[in-house]
């Protein structure tokens, strides 16, 4: 077995190999940018070495400094989590060209698999079944919008090297084929450094189902069961399950079969995953099950294989690595009952979804019925560096229903302050009847974003009735607000939003922040006892409680996406680099009309004009760093 470990990855992938490894009896190395310096992988591990400058491509994606901190702490094995250098064969064989163990799969696998055209080539030739589409070397705009013409719109435009959702773009006609073709190639380049694509048949009804394969270098291969994933927003995952709901034996038996044979194909050694598109518009059928591309590496979305399955998919990682057998033979594997994953995320979905970053304030995750997966604590900073996604969620239960809504209770417990969350689109999502009943395809939060995103200010009177309430519930008699007293009738609005806030739907749960201590109250409790509710601005309250004044602060979020800005500033929304800028000074523009790029968290993020005008003052220049609240662009009403 390896005696000791460096994890070349930071957040909650590299928490999540620190628990395995330290149960195993591994020693960990853990690295670190200068924005990671007092993460909590650092804190986690044994060992720990700064490898550079914040941006991603100044540490975490330089190879060289990574064998070198794995040299000089002796560490004998690398592993590489998921993103970063995961996936990059060049990185793997040099891992091993320095005696050191790779703990992946070799690197011969990495590149037959790593680029989508050469990859379904090669499964076409093993007699894996894939999309209709164009895998051609031509790679000129004209022959790619011929190809894409002649396969019939909707099509999919997908970076040869792409993962993650990045470099991906649906193309519904032939007029918006050219631009959806520069913004994939461009965020295929700063993503991958390569710009190819190919042009798929996008599938009006798609189900995203993919299979967790495994094997050793033993000759040995097996599947453990399959994924569903289809609830995702712009290509990527938002919820994860295992099984795929719908998904009959002889369905099951198929699917698994071919994910085996593609990984068999390339000899692969390791934890990967085989994603197939299914056409589910007459439900899940082994002929309507189409190859599209493999992971070569351990995904975000283990965790629900590892809940039905009964397995540490990073020891078998490990175990694999260290030369032993798989664990687990194929007939010792057996589904046992359902699980289902969320993606937290430091985002408002009430402006697009945009990244939050800053200090976790106040930072709560309810382990009551969920496994946690995460990589910060209260106090930690969420940057801008890094992608936006600050913890998993994972339930099982032993049907459906009951892991949905365990997970639904889990998102509605979740509190970060000041720090946005996606929490609340969560929990309206795995309410939803659709979801429910899984009648879903990869496009339904797209289609029902609006309904799924709401939010509401709010108000002076409404914080007033909310602390009145609060107490009243609590079990108080005598509240009063100053400067009127209070008349014992509470309006019907605030008992209808009992436990509001911005990110969560009602919720009888109800967090408020007290001199800096976190603190709730349910229905029933007297936790907060007895107050009088003495002023509040709209951000804060102040309350005396049992003769003592306290402040607090509703756990809310709002605001505007920058873009939208009554005045017509347009703001930049967080730290990012502009990547293109697509007006000039004096332009007319439309309500609507994108006039910036910005690149931030590992995102392409679009600023809009709010309105019709023109381009009074333009300040953003292609290629420039900006900081958060600069002045991009402002846009006067066309008098």
């Amino acid at each position: 077995m390896i005696e000791s470990l460096l994890i070349a990855n930071r957040g909650e992938i590299a928490c999540r190999i620190i628990r395995t490894a330290r149960a195993l009896g591994i020693r960990t190395v853990a690295v670190y940018s200068d924005a990671d310096a007092n993460a909590l992988h650092v804190r986690q591990a044994d060992e720990a070495v700064h490898i550079g400058a914040s941006p991603a491509r100044e540490s975490y994606l330089v190879g060289d400094r990574i064998v070198a901190a794995a040299k000089a702490t002796g560490a004998q094995a690398i592993h590489p989590g998921y993103g970063f250098l995961s996936e990059n064969a060049d990185f793997a064989q040099a891992v091993l060209d320095a005696g050191l163990i790779w703990v992946g799969p070799n690197p011969d696998s990495i590149r037959a698999m790593g680029l989508k055209d050469a990859a379904k080539q090669r499964m076409i030739a093993a007699g894996v079944p894939v999309t209709p589409g164009y895998l051609g070397e031509d790679q000129s705009p004209e022959r790619l919008k011929a190809e894409a013409d002649s396969i019939g719109y909707p099509v999919l435009i997908k970076a040869v090297a792409g993962g993650g959702g990045k470099g991906m773009r649906r193309v519904d006609t032939a007029a918006e084929f050219a631009d959806s073709l520069v913004s994939c190639q461009r965020e295929a380049a700063s993503s991958f450094g390569n710009t190819d694509v190919l042009i798929e048949k996008y599938i009006l009804s798609p189900r995203h189902i993919e299979v967790q394969v495994f094997g050793d270098r033993h000759g040995n291969v097996v599947h453990l069961f399959e994924r569903d994933c289809s609830l995702q927003r712009r290509h990527q995952k938002v919820i994860e399950e295992a099984p795929a709901p719908g998904m009959d034996a002889a369905t099951r038996d198929a699917i698994c079969a071919a994910a085996v044979k593609a990984a068999k194909a390339v000899d692969y050694v390791g934890a990967g995953t085989i994603e197939f598109i299914a056409d589910a518009s007459e439900g899940l059928r082994a002929d309507r099950i189409w190859f599209m591309e493999m992971n070569t590496r351990l995904q975000v979305e283990h965790p629900v294989t590892e809940e039905i399955t009964g397995q540490d998919l990073v020891e078998w990682q490990l175990r694999v690595a260290s030369g032993e057998p798989l664990p687990k033979r194929q007939d010792e594997l057996a589904i046992n009952g359902w699980a289902m994953e969320a993606r937290l995320y430091a985002e408002d979905p009430v402006t697009g979804f945009l990244p939050s970053t800053g200090t976790l304030d106040n930072f709560h995750l309810d382990d009551t019925v969920a496994r946690i997966e995460t990589g910060v604590r209260a106090g930690d900073t969420v940057s801008p560096f890094y992608d936006p996604m600050i913890a998993k969620l994972i339930t099982k239960g032993t049907t459906r229903a009951e892991a949905m809504e365990r997970l639904a209770f889990t998102c509605d417990s979740v509190l970060t302050w000041p720090v946005k969350n996606n929490a609340g689109f969560l929990a309206a999502l795995l309410r939803r009847p659709e979801v429910f009943d899984a009648s879903i395809d990869t496009g339904f939060i797209a289609k029902n974003l609006e309904s799924l995103v709401v939010g509401v200010e709010m108000s002076d009177p409404l914080l007033e009735m909310g602390a009145i309430n609060i107490f009243k519930q609590a079990g108080g008699t005598d509240v009063a607000i100053a400067p009127h007293k209070y008349d014992g009738e509470l309006d019907d609005v605030w008992t209808d939003m009992l436990g509001f806030r911005m990110n969560a739907p009602a919720n009888p749960l109800i967090w408020m922040l007290a001199d800096g201590e976190l603190r709730s109250s349910r229905i029933g409790s007297t936790r907060l006892g007895v107050g009088s509710l003495l002023w509040s601005n709209g951000n804060e309250i102040l309350i005396v409680e049992k003769g003592w004044p306290h402040r607090f602060s509703a756990a809310r979020s709002g605001g505007n996406l920058a873009g939208g800005a009554a005045d017509g500033a347009i703001l930049s929304p967080m730290p990012g680099r502009i990547i293109a800028v697509d007006v000039l000074a004096g332009d007319t523009v439309t309500k609507g009309q994108k006039l910036v790029t910005l690149e931030a968290m590992k995102m392409e993020h679009s600023l809009t004009a709010p309105f019709d005008g023109i381009v009074a003052d333009l300040n953003a220049i292609e290629g420039e760093q900006v900081t958060e609240g600069t002045m991009l662009v402002r846009i006067e009403k066309d008098s």
